[in-house]
Formats: structure tokens, sequence, C-alpha cells
């Protein structure tokens, strides 16, 4: 019930900041000063928070210290944060232990470059579900405001004239850029002859068809190669087939699932430390497999990739763009509209008992209809 109504403050009037503070009450964990003093309504909705839960606290995990420190970051930027679908628990499905850019164990609260920290991989968006990956900090202040196309063109010039811009090398770069292109709607024809230079984070959207039907193929390599059951991948790559138009074309999937799987055999053996994940994204480097794929993605169109990845991409779901996009603020590129400012609310807000605040936030749920 508790986490149910806490939701519900903006009924009430209530703004983001005073939300903000409430929840940081409910988890007792005491802001930053400095946010305090930037933000009266903050500090009010602390003060309010304190009042009504007492010490009856919930459990402040790492992943709700993460969530209120984003949603700060993101009053402070004036930016949309999702809080219906983006929870503690939504970042603890999107946690990894590996940093998909710098592919460096992730560190926690070391303030090192190492730590983990979430990211807005599609900029001119919210913080909201499928928008979000975790990475390290080095990784995300590197990528900043950088679009795809920045991002391409950043690994191009460090394979070229300099060996690393802001920290981030060649093959960083190119992952940034892959990562960025999940959430980019590309030209069918772009997205077919891109490599699949990391794998797409949990949870991560992925508009384009053809990049879908690309991450399915990864994953079923993925998970066989690491039992070694080359019968069973086998049986998936033939099921799969099954919805590819054309004989032709058929032979064309089992040629590139050839050469692929092969490649990411080779590297496992040359490069022992090497992990399963990272062999089957390195492998997209070689030319013969990346040719053999743009001959199969060309061939189709990004409608019957969708239909594929619908008939046989396993634990993927095809959403509709409304459904996708939900909670995103396109139209605004994720800013808040208005922009919120620091303003302080009455003081006998604050000065209300307890029982009056679980009284007020509960009555919707008991209204007369």
């Amino acid at each position: 019930m508790q986490t149910l109504v806490t939701s519900r403050v903006p009924r009430f009037g209530v703004d983001l900041a005073f939300e903000l503070g409430w929840d940081f009450a409910h988890y007792g964990v005491q802001p930053p000063s400095e946010a305090l003093l930037n933000w009266p309504q903050l500090a009010q909705g602390v003060e309010a928070g304190r009042q009504t839960f007492g010490a009856r606290t919930l459990h402040a995990t790492r992943h709700a210290r993460k969530w209120l420190q984003v949603r700060l970051n993101a009053l402070n930027r004036g930016r949309v944060f999702d809080t219906e679908q983006v929870t503690p628990r939504f970042l603890q499905l999107i946690d990894t232990e590996i940093c998909p850019v710098t592919r460096m164990p992730l560190t926690y609260g070391t303030g090192a470059g190492t730590d983990w920290s979430v990211d807005r991989v599609f900029n001119d968006a919210a913080y909201a579900a499928g928008n979000l990956a975790v990475m390290s900090r080095s990784a995300n202040e590197a990528k900043a405001d950088a679009a795809f196309h920045d991002a391409v063109r950043y690994a191009r010039d460090c394979e070229g004239s300099v060996s690393e811009i802001d920290g981030l090398d060649a093959a960083q770069w190119g992952r940034v850029a892959v990562l960025m292109s999940f959430v980019t709607r590309l030209a069918h024809q772009e997205a077919a002859v891109l490599p699949m230079l990391v794998l797409p984070p949990n949870r991560l959207r992925v508009f384009n068809p053809i990049q879908a039907l690309q991450a399915v193929l990864c994953r079923l390599v993925l998970a066989h190669a690491e039992s070694d059951d080359a019968a069973a991948l086998d049986d998936h790559i033939d099921q799969l087939r099954q919805h590819v138009p054309g004989k032709a074309l058929r032979k064309d999937v089992l040629a590139f699932t050839d050469a692929y799987v092969a490649q990411v055999r080779a590297l496992r053996r040359a490069h022992p430390a090497l992990s399963l994940r990272a062999a089957v994204e390195d492998a997209w480097q070689t030319r013969l497999v990346l040719n053999r794929w743009k001959r199969v993605a060309r061939a189709l169109t990004a409608a019957q990739a969708e239909t594929i990845v619908a008939a046989a991409g396993q634990g993927t779901r095809c959403l509709p763009d409304t459904q996708a996009t939900e909670g995103w603020a396109l139209a605004t590129r994720g800013l808040l509209s208005p922009r919120p400012v620091p303003r302080p609310l009455p003081d006998p807000k604050v000065s209300l008992p307890a029982d009056h605040w679980l009284a007020a936030r509960q009555s919707d749920l008991f209204a007369a209809s």
C-alpha cells in the first residue's frame, strides 16, 4: 500500500521536488545538503515524510539509493523521470557487473570512473523504461550529449588521427555507437550494415527490426555456446530459418550462422580469458561474418525482419511505437515543461500532523464513486 500511494502525491498538487523529498524520507535517506538548500520544497517533502513515516522506513538498497540520486539529478537538470515504470526494482533488473562500453568491472560508491551509473541512451528522451542502461561513470561522461552519428564519427577518428577521445578508444566508441543505434530510428539499409559490437542491455528497446533479428541470433549463439550444445543451437537456427522468405535467403542465413559460430569459437580458443559475451560481440569485427550478415539483412525488409522476430524471437516482444516510447516525453525532448523552479511551499503544509498526511494521501482510494 505504501508503494502504491507514493505515486499519487501529484494528485494533491504536490510538486516533483516535494514528492522526491517524501521518498527520501520513506527510505530513511538524507538528501545532499546542497539539494536541500537549492530546493526548499524538497526539504519540506523530507520533513513531511519524516512526520508520516517516523522510523517505519523502507530498506535503502543501493538500487533504491541510486533511484533517489538519479531522480535528484533529473530534477536539477529539468528532465522527465518516469516514476511509474522506473523503480528501484527496475534498476535492479538492468544492473550489470561489467560496463558494456569499457568491459571493466563496475564498482559502487568509490568515486572512481568505474562506479556504476544510469545513462539515458537516447539523449532526447526522458529517464524512462526502455531508454536506460547501466555503464561506468567514465563511459557515461564521455558519451555525454553525443548522438549516434557523433559516436560513429568519434570511433572513426580514433581509428585514424587520434588514439582516444574523452578517454574512450575506437573499440569503445564503436560500442557506444551501436548501443545508441538501438534506440535511434535508422533507415533500414543503414541499420542493416551495423555490426553488433555490443548486445542490447536488459530492458533496452531496439527500434530497428533488423537489429532485433540480429540480437536474436546473437543470443541464440550466446545461450548454446555456453553449454557447448551444438545440436540444440542447430535446431533453433533451423526453426528460425523456417520463417525466412525464400530458399536462397534461408541458405544465406545458414552461411552466416556457420561463419559466425566458427568465429566465436575461434576467438575463445585464441583468447581463453575472453568472456563468451565479449567473443559473441567481437566476432562481428570479422569481415567474413559482417559481409555474410549484410547479404542477409539487405535482402530483408524491416517488416519481414519484424515478422521473423515475432515468430522466432524467444523472449522478445514487438511493441507498437506508442507503447515502446511510453513515458519518454519525446515531444519535449525529455525535458520537463514547464521546468520546475525552487519555490517554498506554505509552512502549514509541513506542520500538519502525520495522521492528516496519511488520510489525505489515501482519501481517493476509498472515495465513493
